[in-house]
């Protein structure tokens, strides 16, 4: 199997062990409370964007070499890096009502779904003289980066209730009983626009 893969499959796993690092980071910090886990963090998700966009040119620019395994690698790869590790990173940071929880694990399923649909769709919408896909249907799913680097602005800030006597940025609040974070549902705003049919163009 190992034979098998191409220069592209091993940046996609370079992005896939940059969202698995992401998230032992996350567990890491909780273990410990230290800072610099928590940057690392935040850092990688942001690196496995670079291997996710690296891997695509290479892919496009050997064609004659793309592997069976690429487009499952892709999106396994991505369903890690922008799905779950920011998850586990809001939750990390102090996400951890029960309606939180349940806006983050929305958010995931969104994005599995997401990338699932592009699976089957991708060959319909490839332009078959250039090999790219003419346009995503829905937000594509490294778009979470941009909820990383808020949340990363927010830790720097000390605005994500992780320091005694803090409180993630916009308070939190009771609905049913339990406790709600509402910054959690920036997760389920990103979640529904990945499943959603509108249309984004593909530079």
């Amino acid at each position: 199997m190992i034979r098998s893969y191409t220069w592209a499959d091993l940046l996609t796993l370079g992005n896939a062990s940059c969202g698995t690092i992401s998230i032992f980071a996350c567990l890491s910090y909780i273990a410990g409370e230290q800072s610099q886990w928590l940057w690392t963090a935040f850092v990688l998700p942001l690196a496995a964007f670079v291997f996710d966009g690296f891997d695509g040119y290479v892919a496009r620019k050997y064609a004659g070499k793309q592997s069976r395994l690429g487009a499952d690698l892709d999106s396994l790869a991505d369903i890690v890096s922008f799905g779950v590790a920011p998850a586990v990173l809001g939750y990390t940071l102090g996400l951890r009502g029960l309606w939180d929880t349940v806006f983050l694990t929305y958010f995931v399923c969104c994005g599995i779904s997401r990338l699932a649909r592009f699976n089957v769709t991708a060959m319909a919408l490839t332009n078959t003289e250039t090999g790219k896909v003419k346009y995503f249907e829905g937000l594509p799913i490294p778009t979470s980066v941009f909820l990383v680097l808020l949340m990363a602005l927010l830790f720097w800030l000390d605005l994500t209730g992780t320091h005694p006597g803090t409180e993630f940025w916009g308070g939190h609040h009771k609905l049913l009983g339990r406790d709600f974070h509402p910054f959690s549902v920036l997760f389920a705003i990103s979640g529904s626009l990945m499943i959603s049919t509108i249309k984004v163009p593909k530079p």
